[in-house]
């Protein structure tokens, strides 16, 4: 009789281990050649068009506009063993454009192209992306060559026509509950279309200072140019600073172990550079089935390191934030204040020398797209200057109870900035924003968005102050 039941529990033990094995494998191929045939085509086709009318003392600049097609196209094998291989090629393709390709910078010129769109010298572009080969193990994950990547200090900061992209060595383990580690090595980097907002022309006539090198710097992109390194893998310090280095070591672990909670920790050591550590918790709970509060705050701490390339830096970030949602409408208030700059902190320097320093040692340099700040308005990226003291208030509805796929979105930044920072005079700077986004219920996987955004006294001299009103109209097909 126990015999029996032995081997009718056997049985059963082995159906079931069967049945996961079965699961598990579902999706993997036999053999090298189903590897490929099995594999997966997706992309995206956007349209993008963008319209800046300025205001105030911005000069020749008086009105910005573009259009452009694009997107990317991806082809990814299926499993075989746990390893796969990926490749993406990315384009962007000017439709309309108001001025010569090669003169964006022409004095007197009433209407321009607006250059975020497009590839350097303002021409159409396509290269290939990513380049990767990926090992699932388990509760491991490697993957190795161009990727893209969202982490808090190294990001896509896709709000153009192509993302930024990176050349990475990456490990993702699961194997403790609830708990994501990270780690991995970045060698490279490739900036999207919106880093070429950045125009760093000061440097590339004169190797001198520009005011504007400094904003880009902590706004997620190059100390030294970023209008002309779109769609190039550069060393990760290259870009940065225009000094090669050994690229940048990143380990993290995040845990969701608690109903609501989400923390994680950041460590980035960028070789010769600096090292960030970057905190935060967020945790969202319910006083009953319509009310959900959430609270959230954040840690920036970054110290300059080895040979200091981007100069002595000794800076931190404090941010929270509280918000709520109440059945369709998500409502919430953030604020984040940076450590000061003295007057000893502003060394007038030459760019070609970093190291001597341009008023940054207090500011958060993030040259890889990273944008975490809570406070942080569509363009305009002041939170990370020394001194500034940020407000944002944001609000959202989304309207499918009411029977339309729409999320709309309104926020009001302000950034009260120091006499220290390094960039302009002690003000207040401030945008005003909005975001709609429409899934068509009529057209499977497009997507239609309008945003606009209205910095005023994005920048203070003594000619007066320069702001804008831009529009961006976006038309973006999945499949």
């Amino acid at each position: 009789m126990k015999g029996g039941v032995f081997l009718k529990n056997k049985i059963v033990l082995s159906a079931t281990i069967a049945s996961i094995l079965k699961t598990v494998n579902v999706h993997a191929a036999d053999t090298l050649d189903a590897m490929f045939l099995d594999g997966k085509i997706s992309g995206q086709i956007r349209t993008f068009w963008v319209d800046r009318e300025y205001q105030g003392t911005a000069g020749n600049d008086t009105h910005r506009d573009a259009m452009a097609i694009g997107g990317n196209l991806k082809y990814e094998t299926d499993e075989y063993h746990g390893f796969s291989i990926g490749a993406a090629g990315y384009t962007s393709n000017a439709i309309l454009i108001n001025s010569p390709r090669d003169d964006y910078m022409r004095a007197g010129t009433a209407t321009r192209n607006d250059m975020t769109l497009l590839g350097s010298d303002n021409d159409n572009y396509v290269f290939l992306g990513e380049m990767y080969g990926q090992y699932k193990f388990a509760n491991t994950t490697l993957k190795a060559g161009r990727q893209k990547m969202d982490t808090p200090l190294t990001g896509t900061d896709d709000a153009r026509m192509v993302p930024n992209l990176f050349e990475a060595y990456m490990i993702t383990n699961k194997d403790i509950a609830d708990t994501t580690l990270v780690a991995g090595h970045l060698t490279a980097f490739a900036q999207g279309t919106f880093g070429r907002v950045y125009d760093h022309s000061l440097y590339r006539k004169h190797k001198a200072t520009s005011t504007s090198m400094m904003l880009s710097a902590t706004s997620g992109y190059s100390f030294v140019d970023s209008l002309d390194q779109t769609g190039d893998f550069t060393n990760m310090g290259e870009y940065a600073t225009g000094q090669s280095t050994n690229g940048v070591s990143v380990f993290s672990a995040t845990y969701t172990g608690i109903k609501g909670l989400k923390a994680q920790v950041w460590n980035y050591y960028a070789h010769d550079m600096l090292n960030s550590i970057y905190g935060d918790v967020n945790y969202k709970f319910s006083l009953n089935d319509l009310v959900k509060p959430y609270v959230g705050g954040q840690i920036i701490k970054q110290n300059s390191v080895e040979d200091e390339v981007a100069g002595d830096i000794d800076s931190i970030y404090g941010a929270a934030k509280i918000g709520a949602e109440i059945e369709s409408f998500d409502v919430s208030l953030a604020y984040s204040q940076m450590g000061e700059n003295s007057e000893a902190d502003l060394l007038g320097a030459s760019t070609q020398n970093l190291k001597k320093g341009i008023g940054q040692k207090n500011s958060m340099i993030t040259p890889w797209g990273g944008m975490p700040g809570y406070t942080q308005g569509m363009v305009t990226r002041h939170m990370f200057l020394a001194g500034t003291k940020a407000g944002k208030v944001e609000g959202s509805y989304n309207f499918k109870n009411l029977g339309a796929n729409v999320i709309a979105k309104a926020y009001y930044t302000e950034f009260d900035m120091h006499k220290n920072s390094g960039y302009g005079l002690a003000r207040t700077a401030s945008e005003a924003g909005f975001d709609v986004t429409y899934n068509s219920e009529f057209v499977k996987n497009l997507q239609l968005r309008v945003r606009g955004n209205y910095p005023r006294d994005f920048f203070e001299g003594a000619a007066g102050t320069t702001g804008w009103s831009e529009y961006r109209f976006i038309a973006n097909y999945n499949f």
